[in-house]
């Protein structure tokens, strides 16, 4: 099996069970890797623990999306969205049978004698009709589809029943797939194109990254294009044989699940208006506002780009006793926040694990291979679910723990398992579809450029350092010996650090990871990390790759991943992974893709949600994907998104969307619910905004409440 079909495997969350006393052993890789189930004791040991078997339908569908995103086009918008889809037909399929509960799309009521089985019934034809739908033309519908229709096989459904009259759980569910296949053909998306963009254009001319340098970018403050395919013309000219376009810029009109107007500001270019909710303002510019941040920002990816070897003797604790338990910083935070030199954020770890009352166990590994397994674990590109499905493979991971228990805010009765299910997956997908509206609507306003654009640009001018040296420009890259220098007779006479590099002298210089030039093949090579040409500087990414085709600022992965780290924490009423701990098992020289490694053994460990989140956005600077001034505010852009989210959903259990003032559920306004009111105000409970300013619950939500009140219910 091939490393690239290995990690599809991977991604199509495995787990396993393990029983390692040690957190690094270096053995015989008899263990997959994989999402990981144990317990942790005080005295140090593990159990290993038997994951939940029995999934309900929503699940099993559920994972089918899944495997049905690993089979497209990495395309993080769509797939959002698509989780949000279908997480409301699934929702509305199982609300239909319950007396208090809202339902997003499609609003009816039915009864059934069974209404377990009902409802599996529904919520499979629903899903079946719209994966069909959105996948037939999918790259990867000759894997997909069989799939589809296996699922339906297994339930023992029949997918040739297509009756949408009448009250039977296949028409609801058929009906329930209508509604919402008929309103993704208006709901800004442009389904009906394939997602194709119907104003944007660069401005850029495309970067070849095969090739030397950036010598054609013309504002190094906007968005340019790869042209990872090229013929050479009888001149010598490169000619792109096509560019990526831009995925989504105008991915800010679609429709949303919990998203205000009042939260939108719209801005016009080039004919068309985009839209930008919970807008963090202008990215750091070069020559401008924030041209030392700017400069800072990329000059750290290049020092982080230093760490992806693990045989530079550097180790480091990656076990939540020093990893995480970092408060959210401020977007203005970033020269505290960071570690320039050494990698990683200013979180001091935790004192002690709160389920075994213990420390956590010290995990001592490479540092080379610990920012590579980031890199590749978070990087969600081809062949992976996408930042939205991979927090769904963590939902999915917490459900199925031993330990966990279903309850909403980690109150009230344990759920059944359908009824958590349709719960979670509705909160999560409308948060992540909102995410991506929010994010890509930021990234298409913005349309800021990526790290192996600026880096080569600057590294092009010379160096902005010292004007008594060679190659100053104040339009260059700044020098930091030992990791940004140019390249001199000196250091390139024998036996000098640049030696390799003769023939170079006036250029500029990093000690950066070699890129992909050096891995002929990734079962066997790795590139390491040595002194390269800031022209052919990579991010640590497969060639046919390099980047992702769309817009840095705000990193995707940090809004994704924060807002669901809170979704997490609340949905679960706790911040802490079930039993104190989440792991996800790398083995060695088997779980990289990009290249061989790790060196050895490795387990990601995460105390919180949102320390996971936090190695998310730390992962995409070690991959250069991002510099720091896309992430702070994509995190921030993610806490506001989940906030909102996370009322509505739950106004969608209780039946408050279609009846704000109703508390109890009973479809009758009376002084229990001004009672169920007053406490969620007391508590700043977020199920209370139904008025702006949003995010806050204040006298505006009062006066919203006794409008409500006086209304009655519907």
């Amino acid at each position: 099996m091939t490393k690239t079909s290995r990690r599809g495997a991977i991604a199509a969350a495995g787990v396993i069970a393990l029983g390692l006393s040690g957190m690094a052993a270096t053995s015989a890789n008899a263990q997959e890797a994989g999402y990981i189930y144990r317990i942790h004791h005080a005295d140090g040991s593990v159990t290993p623990a038997t994951p939940r078997g029995v999934h309900s339908v929503a699940r099993q569908w559920n994972d089918v999306l899944l495997d049905a995103i690993r089979n497209d086009k990495a395309r993080p918008t769509v797939h959002g969205r698509n989780l949000y889809h279908t997480s409301a037909a699934m929702w509305d399929a199982w609300a239909a049978y319950d007396d208090v509960a809202d339902q997003v799309f499609h609003s009816e009521r039915q009864t059934a004698v069974d209404v377990g089985a009902a409802r599996n019934e529904a919520i499979s034809y629903a899903m079946y009709r719209i994966l069909v739908e959105r996948f037939t033309p999918s790259v990867g519908a000759a894997e997909t589809l069989p799939l589809i229709e296996a699922q339906m096989a297994s339930l023992g459904y029949d997918p040739m029943v297509t009756d949408t009259v009448g009250d039977t759980p296949a028409a609801l569910g058929n009906r329930i797939a209508a509604t919402i296949i008929s309103f993704g053909l208006t709901d800004g998306a442009n389904e009906a194109n394939d997602y194709e963009n119907n104003f944007y254009m660069a401005v850029n001319a495309p970067l070849f990254p095969d090739l030397p340098g950036n010598p054609d970018i013309t504002d190094p403050n906007r968005w340019q294009p790869l042209a990872i395919k090229f013929f050479v013309d009888q001149s010598g000219n490169p000619i792109p044989l096509g560019s990526l376009e831009f995925l989504g810029p105008e991915w800010g009109q679609v429709a949303s699940f919990a998203l205000h107007d009042e939260d939108k500001n719209e801005y016009f270019r080039d004919g068309f208006t985009y839209q930008v909710f919970h807008d963090p303002g202008d990215p750091p510019f070069f020559n401008g506002v924030g041209d030392d941040y700017y400069r800072y920002g990329y000059e750290m990816v290049v020092s982080w780009s230093s760490h992806l070897d693990p045989t530079d003797g550097v180790m480091i604790d990656v076990s939540p006793n020093s990893f995480g338990n970092s408060p959210l910083p401020g977007v203005n935070d970033w020269a505290t926040y960071y570690d320039f030199v050494n990698g990683g954020d200013s979180g001091m770890g935790w004192d002690m694990n709160p389920a075994t009352m213990a420390p956590y166990p010290a995990q001592i590994v490479p540092r080379g291979d610990y920012a590579r397994i980031l890199a590749e674990f978070w990087a969600d590109g081809p062949d992976s679910e996408t930042p939205p499905g991979h927090w769904f493979t963590v939902l999915n991971y917490v459900n199925d723990h031993p330990l966990f228990e279903k309850r909403i805010g980690g109150e009230g009765p344990i759920l059944p398992d359908l009824e958590w299910d349709v719960k979670a997956y509705l909160t999560m997908g409308g948060m992540m579809h909102d995410c991506a509206v929010t994010a890509w609507g930021c990234k298409g306003w913005y349309d800021y450029l990526r790290p192996i654009s600026a880096i080569r640009f600057m590294g092009d001018n010379g160096q902005s350092s010292d004007m008594g040296q060679a190659s100053f420009d104040p339009d260059g890259i700044a020098l930091y010996p030992g990791l940004i220098e140019v390249c001199t007779a000196a250091t390139t006479a024998p036996g000098e650090r640049h030696e390799h590099l003769a023939g170079n002298e006036g250029k500029i210089v990093v000690k950066a990871w070699r890129g992909p030039d050096y891995i002929a093949n990734p079962d066997t090579d790795d590139a390491g990390v040595d002194w390269i040409l800031i022209e052919e500087w990579w991010p640590y990414q497969r060639p046919s790759f390099v980047t992702p085709p769309f817009a840095g600022y705000v990193s995707g992965h940090s809004t994704f991943s924060r807002g669901a780290s809170e979704i997490m924490t609340w949905m679960t009423g706790s911040e802490f992974f079930p039993g104190g701990v989440g792991e996800f098992f790398c083995p060695q020289n088997e779980f990289l893709v990009f290249e061989e490694g790790p060196s050895q053994d490795i387990t990601l460990q995460w105390a919180t949600y949102r320390d996971a989140s936090d190695q998310t956005s730390l992962s995409r600077i070690w991959g250069g994907i991002h510099p720091p001034a896309d992430d702070l505010p994509g995190r921030h852009m993610g806490v506001e998104v989940a906030q909102d989210a996370w009322g509505e959903a739950r106004r969608y259990f209780s039946g408050q969307i279609s009846c704000p003032a109703d508390y109890d559920g009973n479809r009758t306004l009376n002084f229990t619910d001004v009672i169920g009111f007053l406490t969620a105000f007391g508590e700043g409970d977020l199920i209370c905004d139904i008025a702006a300013p949003f995010r806050t619950v204040d006298f505006s939500d009062v006066l919203a409440f006794l409008t409500a009140f006086g209304a009655g219910c519907p």
